[in-house]
């Protein structure tokens, strides 16, 4: 078994000072953001930029630490029942994401392949594809710089049964680059048999949690105005009447007490806006400030193998099958030195029979079953990680028989995820702004649409003439010259990344990628 250098990492990673910057304030405005996931992070980096004096309280020890996170949705394809715009709205949101977080991204297709037992065929989803290969092709005539999925008709690629049993014959390219080079290696392993063809290979990328959270880290440190409180648990939250404030533009200012994991002590700090970026547990906080919603919350789970046997590297491959059923989706998804994340949207693996709760009209938060809350906040019982995690290598074994060699491991990644209101598919979410009482909730359902999110509070605080933005903020927006890539290095961000993976008992190969990125300058 061959292991990353890393693995016996036990050393404290000393990471270079990263110098502060200061950006211009166009605002005295104060805002606090509860949780540090995707979405807090994300907006944090956004209105630290601006200027505005940022306070993000976390309750772990480190920022984007939650749900099962490994792909990037450029195109949301691995969803057929949604509509084709919002697979537009994540083909957009997904660049821009790219952009602002270019050291996180692993660069290899995804196989997208129809069961024979299917009703479906995958010739339905073409005019999606075609679609999206021509927005993708707009984007990049905007901006040249928005072209990080490759050449616009290298989007997506058909393979007949013909095709992938001439490139199952053909070598293992060491480093592939084109689909037909990433695909030798998936034509080796699947039961091309069990398969409707065309057989789809498109570029929605792979997305990694811990480099995502070491990039969120590293751009918040640029800033001066941003301050991070991570082990920190909100106590009470409560009004304060903004009547003898001198920005009466808002009527309501918020006082948040807060205490940190290593002191016995409250502290509080009053904000003139309160986002809730809580995720699955946004429903706490809305209880606190006295709005309601439906909603409903879903506890997830995503498991860990060890697999020897590829031969070479191998794409994402997602097995189409519905939801929730016995034949639900299978998703493997490749890691560096032979490890792979495995989804199987069945009740056994991924999903739960008890696991989707709805809200009700006594609270905004859906109770999970405490089993699951345990599982989030102690960790797994190991006896039925260990099933469950068997039934995957399992399900994927079906379609990919050398899998069945795979090994489990000790570790998974799930946690709740959050859907607003009553349509579990829903993929397509952003903000709830409450600018009469100076409150927002994140509402995203999937980590690409959170710039957009932290777009749309931009765009309510300027409306409320809160900030003025100029046009050096707006270039650097829609430029992503976010200040940390400037100063950050790749090797910077893999040690972070690597204690990250450490800190949370998963292998530090995992930490690292297979293909980088390789952005226009």
């Amino acid at each position: 078994m061959t292991h990353s250098p890393l693995d016996n990492y036990d050393q404290t990673i000393s990471m270079a000072a990263q110098p502060e910057v200061s950006s211009p304030a166009l605002t005295d405005l104060r805002v606090g953001i509860l949780g540090g996931g995707t979405a807090g992070a994300t907006i944090a980096i956004r209105l630290a930029a601006l200027g505005i004096k940022t306070t993000l309280l976390e309750r772990k020890n480190s920022l984007i630490d939650g749900p099962p996170m490994c792909h990037l949705h450029a195109g949301g394809n691995l969803y057929r029942e949604i509509a084709d715009e919002h697979c537009i709205a994540l083909l957009r949101q997904s660049i821009d994401m790219i952009r602002m977080y270019p050291h996180s991204i692993d660069v290899r297709p995804t196989v997208l392949a129809v069961p024979t037992h299917d009703n479906n065929v995958p010739d339905n989803l073409r005019p999606r594809l075609d679609k999206l290969t021509q927005v993708y092709k707009a984007l990049i005539e905007q901006d040249a710089n928005n072209k990080v999925l490759g050449e616009p008709e290298d989007y997506y690629r058909l393979y007949s049964y013909e095709r992938m049993c001439e490139l199952a014959s053909k070598a293992h390219v060491a480093k592939p680059q084109t689909h037909d080079e990433w695909m030798i290696c998936a034509a080796k392993h699947l039961d091309l048999e069990k398969l409707k063809y065309p057989i789809i290979s498109v570029q929605e990328y792979g997305w990694n949690i811990f480099r995502l959270s070491a990039s969120a880290q590293l751009a918040l440190a640029q800033y001066d105005n941003a301050c991070v409180l991570t082990n920190t648990n909100v106590q009470q939250i409560r009004s304060i009447n903004r009547n003898e404030n001198a920005n009466k533009k808002l009527a309501v200012a918020w006082a948040v007490e807060y205490k940190t994991n290593d002191s016995e002590t409250s502290k509080t700090i009053e904000v003139d806006f309160l986002i809730n970026a809580c995720g699955f547990q946004t429903g706490i906080i809305d209880d606190k400030i006295g709005v309601n919603i439906k909603r409903m919350v879903e506890f997830k789970a995503s498991f860990l193998s060890y697999w020897d046997g590829a031969g070479g590297q191998i794409p994402e491959i997602v097995i189409y099958g519905n939801r929730g059923t016995p034949d639900g989706m299978a998703q493997l998804t490749p890691y560096p030195n032979g490890y792979f994340q495995i989804h199987g949207m069945t009740n056994e693996i991924t999903l739960f029979n008890d696991g989707r709760v709805d809200s009700n009209n006594k609270s905004a938060q859906p109770e999970l079953p405490s089993k699951y809350l345990s599982y989030i906040v102690d960790g797994w019982e190991q006896t039925e990680l260990q099933a469950r995690n068997q039934k995957a290598i399992d399900y994927v074994a079906k379609f990919i028989p050398s899998f069945e060699t795979a090994t489990t491991q000790n570790n998974a990644l799930y946690g709740g995820q959050q859907i607003p209101g009553d349509d579990d598919s829903l993929r397509i979410a952003d903000i709830g702004l409450y600018s009469h009482i100076s409150y927002a909730r994140a509402e995203n359902v999937k980590a690409s649409s959170t710039l957009f999110a932290a777009d749309e509070i931009v765009n309510e605080f300027t409306k409320l003439g809160l900030v003025s933005s100029t046009p050096q903020h707006q270039a650097q927006r829609l430029n992503h010259q976010w200040a940390y890539l400037a100063h950050t290095s790749d090797s910077t961000i893999t040690q972070i990344a690597s204690l990250r993976a450490k800190e949370r008992g998963f292998p530090i190969a995992m930490a690292f990628l297979n293909n980088p990125i390789n952005l226009i300058s």
